[in-house]
């Protein structure tokens, strides 16, 4: 059902914790990894296995540890079926959670022998059912972790109530939930704890990324973040001339979208970027904005690095309302839709932005350490 990459097995493990994660985009692998890292910074021992569909790359080379922890290639859950990174399928979305469903139980019977063959000490689960119902089968302490819950995400839509009603008794029997800021759901857990942001904190000054990244030292740079998917439509042109700024765009624009116009758009490389021992946090630290669509995780990386976010529209996913109403007290935002983004019809409302005061409020971003001192906790309290 997955494949083995990384440490051999070791015999016996100390302790074993098994991730269960959601492939649906970067935010549930890139807040999780820093709970691995934060655990792994406190108790270099424990064996990690991650079960997921992020891609093995974002753990290779985000993971801190000098021998890589265990990735299998499993499908968790279904999420939600993208068309390009701001439209997505609801009609798709509904039937692969569907199907997914129908092989749930068979599919939890897969997870807990695996789990029992692992001898694994606890599981975490950001935030599929599959890793918390398996849990609870094999005798393992299940810990969700998250910000939003998908039974929740599906009650937006039509024909859900089996596929919510499935998740919500899913949920309903792991032992806690770890609930991060700016949420929705999770009615159908017993215990809550509120943790704070889980966020990537750059610790490079912005001068010295600028430099390295070969940006220029001084000027406003905009990030354009969307993960390189559904952008080809940018008119590169007008935002190369856009009035008191440059952007930042993937290189891979440079391919689809023909040659760079100008000075004024920046290539960012993101495989050279971590070749070169920096780190995505460390290019939204060095930049005056990001344009993207909002996300946990982006929001929570903009406001622990004190950045602006321009944000669109991601089509209906009911996380979208919660974050535009919560994300203005932490950081400065402001929106911009869909025919003024691709054409590349930015200078108005970046300036704008940038006039903004600070945000009202300045949470606190050790989200990461609080989880993980609440996960060894449960961990030396279990019965060798």
């Amino acid at each position: 059902m997955g494949t083995h990459v990384g440490n051999p097995r070791r015999e016996p493990p100390e302790r074993t914790v098994v991730f269960y994660i959601s492939g649906h985009g970067f935010g549930h692998a890139s807040r999780s990894i820093e709970v691995i890292n934060a655990l792994l910074t406190r108790r270099p021992d424990l064996r990690i296995i991650v079960r997921t569909t992020a891609p093995r790359w974002l753990f290779d080379l985000t993971v801190r540890r000098s021998q890589p922890i265990e990735y299998h290639l499993i499908e968790t859950d279904t999420g939600v079926v993208q068309i390009d990174s701001l439209h997505l399928d609801v009609d798709e979305s509904v039937r692969r959670a569907h199907n997914f469903m129908r092989t749930f139980d068979a599919c939890v019977a897969h997870e807990v022998a695996f789990l029992n063959d692992e001898r694994a000490s606890i599981v975490v689960a950001d935030i599929p059912p599959l890793g918390l119902a398996a849990a609870a089968n094999a005798g393992v302490p299940a810990i969700a972790l998250g910000n939003f819950t998908w039974d929740w995400i599906y009650t937006a839509y039509p024909g859900t109530d089996e596929i919510v009603r499935s998740i919500g008794n899913a949920y309903a029997r792991a032992d806690l939930a770890l609930r991060l800021p700016m949420h929705g759901g999770f009615e159908t857990f017993s215990h809550v704890i509120d943790v704070p942001f889980i966020a990537r904190r750059s610790a490079r000054d912005p001068l010295e990324t600028r430099t390295a990244m070969g940006f220029p030292r001084k000027g406003r740079l905009a990030l354009v973040s969307f993960g390189g998917y559904g952008l080809e439509r940018l008119d590169l042109d007008r935002l190369g001339r856009l009035d008191g700024h440059a952007a930042v765009v993937p290189a891979s624009l440079a391919l689809t979208g023909g040659p760079l116009p100008n000075a004024s758009l920046l290539p960012l490389d993101e495989p050279a970027m971590y070749a070169a021992g920096f780190r995505y946090e460390d290019i939204v630290r060095s930049v005056d904005v990001v344009v993207t669509k909002p996300g946990y995780g982006i929001i929570a990386e903009c406001l622990a690095n004190d950045t602006a976010l321009l944000y669109t529209s991601r089509g209906h996913f009911i996380e979208y309302d919660v974050l535009v109403t919560e994300m203005p007290r932490f950081l400065r935002a402001a929106y911009i839709d869909h025919s003024d983004l691709f054409a590349g019809d930015w200078a108005p409302r970046l300036e704008a932005l940038l006039a903004q005061p600070p945000p009202p409020e300045r949470p606190a971003v050790n989200g990461a350490d609080v989880a993980s001192e609440v996960l060894l906790t449960m961990i030396d309290g279990l019965r060798h």
